[in-house]
């Protein structure tokens, strides 16, 4: 299950990861110090565990569960250009998150709205690409595209019709996608349905391996083809959900880390599930990193993660035309 390269691999990517966390602790407009914080500072406890922690294990977890949830796309779907941005969940999340913001006051509705238009998403995409019964692969990549392109038709026309003081604001601000604002008030019921989608993926590695292959011999393995696609899509749609509803709409962070880590690991086991979770964690932190200390106001996250992954998706979509 885990080759000594890989568990090697894994154990250089948790160090990473704990690296990244740590500075990530002490970076912002704030000056935090561990002598001032060890002598009970009570200002600089409060920004610690409040703002800080909570800012981080958003960004280790959410980054964590964008790049398990790219590699379950990308391996059910057999596409390597299967991801949450780029076959229409996160764009349906955007759509969501826009309408609970203009139509809903309860608290959590942002949340439940946004896994609403992912989950709607998903399940629109594999309607259309359901319509192709040649089986290539690439025809859901080209449902997301449509699907994107409905969603984005709906988020404007939200858009619209929002209080351009208040409402619209905040749909911009959400979908600029950005750490800031996250405290240990918001995240609980995220992180936990976050952390439970991620319990159920792992277990069920190796039935999401026999999802990649033929239909037909995953049938007669005893497989249930088409409830279990179905079961592990949505759930790794909750935990995408659970993660942007929070963060806004991080980019590219599921088309990177899955990659990442099959470069790196040159295979598609549970190994490489768990470091392209680990790659995501350290992408998501790091970028926060950047957005928080390269200029004098904070940048949104999506910035610096689009700076990698649209040159990175270029250079696939380059390689999957030369091999045609």
């Amino acid at each position: 299950m885990f080759t000594v390269k890989t568990k090697t691999l894994c154990v250089m990517g948790i160090i990473l990861l704990a690296a990244l966390a740590a500075v990530s602790l002490f970076v912002g407009k704030y000056p935090l110090s561990i002598k001032e914080l060890l002598s009970g500072n009570e200002l600089q406890r409060r920004v610690f565990w409040t703002l800080r922690a909570s800012r981080t294990y958003v960004g280790a977890i959410g980054g964590f569960a964008l790049g398990t949830a790219g590699f379950v796309y990308q391996t059910v779907f057999r596409n390597p250009l299967a991801a949450p941005d780029v076959i229409g969940v996160s764009s349906g999340a955007s759509a969501g998150a826009a309408a609970g913001i203009l139509f809903l006051s309860e608290a959590g509705a942002v949340t439940v709205s946004s896994f609403a238009g992912a989950l709607l998403a998903v399940v629109v995409v594999l309607g259309l690409s359901a319509l192709d019964r040649s089986g290539k692969s690439n025809t859901i990549v080209l449902a997301g595209i449509a699907v994107h392109a409905l969603a984005q038709t709906i988020l404007m026309c939200l858009k619209l019709t929002a209080d351009p003081e208040r409402q619209l604001a905040s749909i911009e601000y959400w979908i600029m996608g950005s750490l800031n604002g996250i405290n240990s008030y918001s995240i609980g019921g995220n992180i936990l349905l976050c952390l439970l989608c991620l319990g159920i993926l792992f277990p069920l590695h190796r039935q999401i391996i026999l999802l990649s292959g033929e239909e037909g011999e995953s049938r007669m393995l005893g497989v249930n083809v088409g409830s279990l696609r179905l079961f592990v899509l949505l759930t790794a749609t909750l935990a995408v959900s659970s993660v942007v509803s929070l963060t806004g709409l991080i980019s590219f962070i599921g088309l990177l880390a899955p990659h990442g880590a099959r470069l790196l690991t040159k295979d598609n086991r549970q190994g490489t599930m768990l470091l392209s979770g680990l790659l995501g964690g350290s992408l998501l932190i790091g970028a926060d990193i950047l957005a928080r200390s390269v200029a004098a106001s904070e940048l949104p996250v999506s910035i610096f993660t689009s700076l990698l992954g649209a040159p990175f998706l270029i250079l696939l979509i380059y390689r999957s035309a030369k091999k045609l």
